[in-house]
Order: C-alpha cells, then structure tokens, then sequence
C-alpha cells in the first residue's frame, strides 16, 4: 500500500503547476527533515551534481529575457531559471520521497512489495522477479557505495566480481487494501488534474 502511495505522489509530482510544486517540495523537505534526514542528505550528496547540472543547463543555455539587463551577454535568462528551478524541484522531491520510502520499509519488503505490485503484469511478459532482484542491487550500491567509487568503474579488475551471490527478498501478498489504495491515489490524481488545469 505503501509503495503504491509513493508511486502516485511522484507521478503527480512530474505534472504540478510551479506554485503547487513549490508547496509540495516545501512539503518534502519538512517531512524527510522530519522522518529521515541523515538518509535524504546521504542521496541528496549523491545527486548534487546532477543537480548543479540541471541548474546550469537550464538557466544558462535556455533562450529568453535576460534575467541581468545590464549584463545581457552572461545573464541567465528568465525562462531558463524558472525551467532549473522547476526540474531541480522535481528531482529533489523524487529523491527526499525515495529517502522516506527507504526509511519506512526495509529493503527486503520494499522490493517484496514491488514484485507483488508488478506480478499481476507478469501475463503479458513483464519480468517482476528480474525487476525486484535488480532493484536490490541498485539500492544495496545506493547504500553502500563510497563517495568516490566511480573511479573504480574505470578500472578493470574487481576483488568480487568471481563469485555468486544469493540474493532474496520478502514475498509480499498483494491484499485488497492494496488494490483501495491505488484506486484512491488514481481518483486522487484524476481529480487534482482536473482541478489543477
């Protein structure tokens, strides 16, 4: 239930008008501040250049009215801060969400309860169990990679790359308070839509 909660905020959180996502990343902030905050800061390290990029990207090389008049030829423009401003707070919001979600569930039941999510899926082919394992590998290099280990991607030789690993996971039953809640967080989208535009 938890998971599919989490899932409709970030959908809803890639389609708010720049004041509702504001609110909504202000929001964010408070409660992973709140809830999580050595994690939200360990992730948010993580994507601090991804961030800077973004703000870069957009402010300084987005066509449009010179934020600076009287520097017009290094000024970002208008456009361009107001497009970083709102990409960045989309991102950070996924990220603070991605923080609380992790705090709220150990990963062995946060990736039982995607695989029981994406299970019904598995009759037109979708791999659920590929998907879950893979997803624990990616958090467990979240969690534990070292700031810094991207160097050792270049390099080839790695101390545990020989040797197998069992990987598992929680199996979690896809129950009928499942399926309310993800009907609630749709009716909620459609209607904040509707209301929104």
């Amino acid at each position: 239930m938890l998971i599919a909660l989490w899932t409709a905020f970030v959908v809803v959180l890639q389609f708010l008008s720049p004041k509702a996502l504001m609110f909504a990343v202000f929001a964010c902030v408070f409660a992973a501040w709140r809830f999580s905050p050595s994690r939200s800061m360990r992730l948010l390290r993580r994507v601090r250049f991804l961030i800077l990029a973004i703000l870069v990207l957009f402010a300084g090389f987005t066509p449009g009215e010179a934020l600076l008049p009287a520097f017009p030829e290094i000024s970002p423009s208008r456009e361009g801060v107001t497009m970083a401003a709102e990409h960045a707070g989309r991102l950070l919001g996924v990220v603070l969400c991605v923080a609380m979600l992790m705090d709220a569930l150990p990963v062995r039941r946060l990736v039982g309860g995607l695989h029981a999510l994406l299970r019904p899926f598995g009759c037109v082919g979708l791999p659920s169990e590929r998907l879950a394992v893979r997803l624990v590998l990616v958090l467990r290099y979240v969690e534990s990679a070292a700031p810094g280990d991207w160097r050792s991607w270049l390099e080839g030789d790695h101390a545990d790359g020989g040797g197998a690993e069992v990987i598992a996971f929680t199996r979690e039953t896809f129950a009928w308070s499942d399926l309310v809640a993800m009907l609630v967080a749709v009716v909620v989208a459609a209607i904040w839509f509707g209301v929104a535009r």
